[in-house]
């Protein structure tokens, strides 16, 4: 039987993998892209896209996606999280070990696999827990996960105060050249904290949390892993003073990685406003001077890849007093459009910033996927760069229906997306 084929054309193609912004056309056979050019020859039977001269992209790679499955499915399923996936343009998403029942052995690193491919339009890719139950007491069996699909090792939001503890985790990741995953925050100066410390904090009344929690906790992770051996992301940095810690560590030789959060690149602590829990994030809106930081870090490719650190939650756990309110947000219908704002602002080139969605976190986990080249997944998104939004966070896809994007006019809108060849989402249905 011949292969489903698709003809892209009038296109503008945007492939970070070779630094390439411009008119182009695509083929696609089966799942696979089979030929990428100026001119690409129509072949009789294929399906013809007229792009519209859109942009032509890789496909998102989401390296932080939270969910309520397995065991709080009120918040979250697969099934809804791979709707509202494609919906903003992800292809693939990483769902971080931190529900109920934690993702801690390899049966469960399994069931997570297995539900993906069977319920998610979406790519499902699973994260093991570092220690057992998050605990952070007992490593977990990292051997075990990674033969079962697990593609990094994190304790999530829940951070490993035992330096010991975190030695031995590295140390033990070495031995299957396992990627270990920390987001950077110490456990006790964070303790009680609602928001960014400092002046605004204060005019609210609010608990802080200082950025020396992040480059403390940073600090010591860099260090454990020259001495190990060990592969890092760090992920999720909302501080300028991290970037700094991060540019020396390569410099001598660490293997580090860094992601940060959408929120992180556009948002800042004024944007908790009056006490707006949709604002409340972990870890929180910093300084616009930590927010323009982390920006040029993205440009500089000191960081490496832009995550929606989606973390669903129900209207009961926002919709109250600021500091009852949990941490969190959804974000992966808005982590393009978001993104776009950097672009549309002339802070950051185009086929910058979409590496750092695609092609960079495709690098951190070794994946073929985010680009666009012969050979590679046809995991593809048409999008209207330019299309206005007003976002009403009650539209989401997503089961929890909370933004700190609620209300906000932003421009870029996904027409279309194609996971291995199969359009799973346009917007025109």
């Amino acid at each position: 039987m011949t292969e489903p084929r698709i003809h892209f054309f009038n296109a503008r193609l945007v492939d970070p993998a070779s630094q390439f912004d411009g008119s182009g056309e695509v083929m696609v056979a089966g799942d696979k892209i089979v030929a990428v050019g100026p001119h690409v020859r129509p072949e009789p039977g294929a399906t013809r896209v007229d792009c519209g001269g859109h942009a032509l992209m890789p496909g998102l790679i989401d390296l932080h996606v939270s969910t309520g499955e397995p065991g709080e499915e009120h918040r979250e399923t697969l099934k809804t999280a791979g709707k509202a996936a494609v919906a903003g343009g992800v292809t693939t998403m990483v769902l971080q070990p931190d529900t109920q029942t934690v993702i801690d052995d390899a049966a469960l690193v399994d069931f997570i696999v297995r539900r993906g491919r069977d319920h998610s339009l979406a790519r499902v890719l699973a994260a093991g827990a570092l220690t057992l139950g998050l605990k952070g007491e007992r490593i977990a069996e990292f051997g075990l996960m990674a033969e079962a699909g697990a593609v990094m090792f994190t304790n999530s939001d829940h951070p490993v105060v035992s330096s010991r503890t975190m030695q031995r985790c590295m140390a033990y990741a070495t031995a299957f050249d396992v990627l270990i995953t920390s987001r950077p925050e110490d456990a006790f100066l964070a303790d009680g904290g609602m928001m960014n410390q400092g002046e605004f904090a204060s005019r609210l009344g609010l608990a802080g949390i200082a950025d020396v929690a992040e480059t403390i906790a940073a600090d010591r992770d860099i260090q454990l892993a020259q001495l190990t051996g060990s592969r890092l992301l760090l992920d999720m940095i909302s501080c300028e003073a991290t970037l700094g810690r991060i540019a020396m560590a390569r410099d001598q030789g660490v293997k580090i990685k860094a992601s940060v959060s959408v929120h992180h690149l556009t948002l800042n602590e004024s944007d908790v406003g009056d006490y707006r829990t949709f604002a409340k994030l972990a870890p929180p809106l910093r300084s616009e001077q930590d927010r323009l930081a982390l920006v040029e870090g993205v440009k500089s490719g000191l960081i490496d890849a832009i995550v929606s650190g989606h973390d669903p939650r129900p209207a009961e756990q926002k919709r109250l007093p600021f500091d009852e309110a949990a941490f969190g947000a959804s974000a992966l219908e808005t982590l393009l459009p978001a993104a776009l704002i950097l672009y549309h602002e002339g802070l950051i080139e185009l086929v910058e910033l979409i590496g750092a969605l695609t092609f960079g976190p495709a690098q951190i986990l070794g994946l073929p996927q985010g680009r666009i080249a012969a050979g590679t997944p046809a995991d593809l998104i048409l999008v209207d760069l330019g299309f206005p939004i007003r976002f009403d966070a009650s539209a989401m896809l997503s089961k929890s229906k909370n933004s700190p994007y609620d209300g906000r006019t932003m421009q870029g809108k996904v027409k279309a997306t194609w996971v291995g060849g199969k359009k799973v989402y346009s917007a025109a249905d």
